[in-house]
């Protein structure tokens, strides 16, 4: 039996998906794809899934696509046209998650990997990690949303300069430039940091995060009106839920709150 190519699990409310093609880095090849889109479908539809960490086996993130595969395939014009437009019915999925994602990175987030690492809301990484928009090395642009992901963290002007030059990028460096939220010791601790910043979101209100979430990740392309009138639409149905009913009636009985982030640190 052929071993699948995205493994998900899930634990007290935690899904992890890992890519697994360690053989291949994690390369992304046309398996990897509908495996994938399903686990993040799972996820997205597990009421029970609180939280969720995406990672690879072995020791990389995702080398990038498979350029193997590439090279043996003869497709060309409009059916590869397609191909990528396929990657985005569903990437769109993993980058509005209604759900906290962190990305746990030891070793390299190339090409398609690094635009997996910046879907997420949170990237973790080991010093071993290492980012690059690989694909102007082989004459090729960013693809799988890169190049709207990258200047929204960065900026535009250092996108460009990661995107035109397809340099390689250290996990010091990353964090520096906002890409990623901490580095730590090696890729046992990342495993466990990852768990333990998931494991934090589960007493938040999902709902709430999620509606947050959706509305930033529209805050470039909106104006402030249309970001106005999200806010407010969220806010009421925010009010209405029973996390805010119950979170109000902790704190009229002097309670402690069920999420208190500094508390938990």
């Amino acid at each position: 039996m052929t071993e699948p190519t995205v493994l998900l699990t899930v634990d007290d409310g935690i899904a992890t998906i890992t890519l697994n093609r360690p053989e291949a880095r994690n390369a992304l090849n046309q398996a990897m794809r509908p495996e994938l889109a399903a686990a993040i479908t799972r996820v997205r539809d597990d009421d029970k899934v609180l939280a969720v960490i995406l990672t690879g086996a072995g020791d990389a993130f995702c080398s990038g696509g498979d350029v193997i595969q590439m090279v043996k395939s003869d497709e060309s014009g409009l059916p590869w046209r397609e191909r990528i437009r396929a990657l985005h019915q569903w990437f769109p999925e993993l980058v509005n998650l209604q759900k906290p994602v962190i990305a746990a990175v030891d070793g390299p987030a190339f090409g398609a990997g690094f635009s997996l690492a910046l879907a997420a809301d949170f990237i973790l990484a080991t010093p071993r990690a290492k980012f690059c928009a690989v694909f102007g090395r082989i004459g090729l642009i960013p693809d799988l949303g890169a190049m709207q992901l990258l200047p929204r963290i960065v900026g535009q002007q250092r996108a460009k300069e990661l995107v035109f030059t397809a340099r390689t990028v250290g996990a010091e460096e990353a964090k520096a430039l906002g890409i990623v939220y901490e580095v730590v010791d090696d890729n046992a601790a990342l495993q466990g940091a990852a768990l333990e910043l998931a494991s934090r979101f589960k007493l938040a209100s999902t709902a709430a995060i999620g509606m947050a979430k959706t509305i930033m990740n529209q805050a470039f392309e909106l104006d402030a009106r249309a970001m106005s009138e999200l806010e407010a639409y969220a806010q009421t149905m925010c009010r209405g839920s029973a996390y805010h009913q119950q979170a109000v009636q902790r704190f009229r009985d002097k309670q402690p709150m069920l999420f208190d982030w500094d508390r938990a640190q």
